[in-house]
């Protein structure tokens, strides 16, 4: 029987259909006026985690 899911992790990240780890870019929900419309754009959409935190973070899901 597995364990409880991590409702904080499940709201912060998404599990892809072959697995893959993603989150939303860090600074990206206010305050964005003052920054360069090229950081702007790097922020949209989701990056993949990698490497031991995405194994552990996995688990939680």
């Amino acid at each position: 029987m597995s364990g409880k899911t991590n409702k904080s992790i499940t709201k912060r990240f998404r599990l892809t259909k072959k697995g893959k780890l993603m989150r939303r870019p860090q600074n990206q929900d206010h305050l964005n006026s003052k920054q360069s419309g090229n950081q702007r754009r790097k922020k949209k959409g989701f990056k993949v985690v990698k490497g031991k935190i995405a194994k552990d973070l996995i688990k939680f899901l």
